[in-house]
């Protein structure tokens, strides 16, 4: 990717909604072969060749739900630490089962790497024709640096991962009701134990080093 901010949304539907050639073509193009991806369900871990993994867990994805709705809400681009962060919301369905979708959103962290111009990697060149095939030159050929996709972290609110397995919501609406409880305790607690707000804030200083033993010693 020259422009990842622009390019990321093409990518992913190109992942999550295209053909399996397509698909395929697409994770040897924009991930390094030693690209690692993390989900609540799975992980690859990173080593050499570890990217045909991550074909493998899209190709799954799509078999279970060849239809795919799927909206990206925003994109940050964090330039100094090659950060992206991605915010999707979808509609997974598995066709297998009737009626069962699960609309969820999540954040998507991808850490990617800068290549030089003059990358040994010839993979990189490849691109995607709207067949599915692969063409291009090698990545030394180029005259703008590169961007690829090192990492991909999937993160998922616990409401938000509860409802791929919630029958019409259920399982969500429990844990809505157990945060609603577990925020009264929070009121509960921040009242009963004012006397430790009390000395953090007359006599430790907020977030100062000092421990309440040292506050109490002087």
């Amino acid at each position: 990717m020259e422009n990842p901010v622009s390019e990321i949304p093409r990518v992913i539907r190109l992942l999550t909604q295209s053909t399996p050639a397509t698909q395929r073509a697409t994770v040897e193009q924009y991930f390094t072969p030693s690209a690692s991806f993390t989900h609540p369900f799975c992980r690859t871990g990173s080593f050499e060749g570890s990217r045909w993994l991550i074909w493998c867990i899209y190709r799954w994805y799509k078999i279970m739900s060849p239809r795919i709705d799927l909206e990206i809400d925003g994109i940050a681009f964090d330039e100094k630490k090659l950060t992206l962060y991605v915010n999707i919301r979808q509609i997974f369905r598995i066709w297998i089962i009737p009626f069962y979708k699960a609309p969820v959103s999540l954040v998507t962290v991808l850490k990617l790497v800068h290549y030089p111009p003059l990358s040994p990697e010839p993979s990189y060149s490849t691109s995607v024709n709207p067949n599915g095939s692969q063409s291009g030159s090698l990545a030394s050929s180029s005259k703008t640096p590169l961007f690829f996709i090192q990492s991909q972290n999937d993160l998922y609110q616990v409401n938000e991962f509860f409802k791929f397995f919630s029958a019409f919501g259920v399982l969500s609406g429990f844990l809505l009701l157990f945060q609603f409880v577990a925020t009264a305790f929070c009121i509960l607690g921040a009242g009963l134990f004012w006397p430790v707000s009390w000395v953090e804030q007359n006599v430790i200083g907020g977030n100062s080093q000092k421990s309440i033993g040292e506050a109490a010693r002087g």
